[in-house]
């Protein structure tokens, strides 16, 4: 892979800087072989950057992604969830696995001043899936020259990870009846974790989530005269206090929960308590029972607000995607090939599951597997954050990790 002539501008007519600054540390195990494709990866991630796309219209990145597939020789199916990609490695026969990447960008406009900026207004890749993508295909490269392969490796370029839940509509669309797998693989970088740790733990890594909209509506009145209508502001106040004690004395202790409000919008005037007041927010549990649970708390709180200030309160509720469960078996997997690449005393196995939520939970619904994160660094912005930028230095761990999670996976699934 060292010598080949792959292009980025093939997929997008553009110029790009390869800014290289990887320090590997001499316990990691990264073979030369990815170590000598790490430029052009770089130059990929960089081209992928300055071209971020939102969901469902990662036109441009899926070219892409199967110009350098098609470049490597490599067959696949293109047009799941309308942009997603899954390519082959293997005959097809013997067992099958399958890993993950996602490919979308976000709604953000990007506030750094690197050379590979995103030139797109008002959308950036400020989750670092730009290196989610560019990972698999480095692993889809080293992957392929393996000609000892024992089974298939599916490789899933999936759009729409960021609140449009495209792995559920890869899996409506037949993902896993078309590409049949007996496990799942994810990973995600992470920022705060150091480069060169990983996190894999069994059980719930991410909650399951939802959205809620309220609004409180009554008889609006002169703020000097409250007594002549009903106090819409206050009830909506009430609402939020009382929906605080939904996790604090409504919900088991030993469960993860959230219950947080983001948004509330009433009023236009100083002199006048107003008709309605709109609130929005949305809950977070380690397990989905523990989600319909809060979401019945609140639905109940809301009718109790009603009553008590004599106010019409509606909500309205949005499932969002579901709490993302490793499997043990896969888990236990998972940790090997990382403490392979990264060594064992470097792999943290009980790292606090995150608040956050992912769509790749849909996928582990359907079949076994794991989802892990990569340490990004300690000193670098946040996900969804304007400056955030991937780490680089993560793209040889990345491909190695899946190099040898899918050798080892393959030979023991049956």
């Amino acid at each position: 892979m060292a010598n080949s002539q792959l292009d980025p501008a093939k997929a997008f007519p553009i110029g790009f800087d390869v800014v290289k600054s990887t320090e590997l540390d001499s316990d990691m195990a990264v073979d030369r072989e990815i170590l000598e494709f790490e430029d052009e990866m770089r130059k990929w991630r960089h081209a992928l950057h300055r071209h971020p796309e939102t969901a469902f219209q990662e036109v441009e990145t899926s070219r892409f992604v199967a110009a350098r597939l098609d470049e490597m020789g490599i067959p696949y199916t293109a047009g799941l969830a309308h942009t997603g990609i899954v390519a082959q490695l293997g005959n097809g026969q013997g067992p099958k696995i399958a890993l993950r990447a996602d490919m979308d960008a976000l709604d953000i406009q990007e506030a750094t001043d690197l050379r590979y900026a995103s030139e797109v207004e008002g959308k950036m890749h400020a989750c670092g899936h730009d290196g989610h993508t560019t990972m698999l295909l480095g692993a889809a490269g080293v992957l392929s020259r393996k000609r000892d392969l024992p089974g298939t490796v599916y490789l899933i370029f999936q759009p729409a990870e960021e609140f449009e839940a495209g792995a559920r509509k890869m899996i409506e669309e037949g993902l896993f009846e078309r590409f049949p797998v007996s496990a799942v693989f994810g990973l995600h970088n992470w920022p705060g974790l150091a480069v060169g740790r990983a996190a894999v733990s069994s059980g719930p890594v991410m909650a399951g989530s939802g959205t809620f909209e309220i609004t409180v509506a009554g008889k609006g009145t002169h703020a000097g005269m409250p007594q002549t209508g009903t106090d819409q502001i206050l009830a909506a106040a009430r609402l939020i206090e009382n929906a605080q004690g939904i996790v604090s004395r409504e919900i088991n202790p030993g469960e993860a929960a959230a219950v947080s409000f983001t948004k509330i919008h009433g009023g236009t005037a100083f002199n006048v308590i107003p008709e309605t007041v709109h609130l929005a927010g949305t809950i977070r549990a380690l397990s989905d029972p523990t989600l319909a649970d809060i979401r019945e708390r609140l639905e109940h709180h809301a009718g109790i607000v009603g009553r008590q200030f004599g106010v019409e309160v509606t909500l309205s509720y949005t499932p969002g995607y579901p709490a993302t469960f490793n499997d043990p078996r896969y888990a236990a997997l998972a940790r090997s090939a990382a403490g392979a690449v990264l060594e064992d005393r470097h792999i943290d196995e009980q790292s606090p599951a995150s608040m956050g939520s992912e769509d790749f939970a849909f996928m582990l619904a359907q079949r076994p597997g794991a989802y892990i994160w990569l340490g990004a660094g300690t000193d670098r912005a946040g996900l969804h954050s304007p400056h955030y930028d991937f780490n680089d230095d993560l793209l040889p761990i990345g491909v190695a990790y899946w190099v040898k999670l899918a050798e080892l996976a393959l030979r023991q699934e049956p």
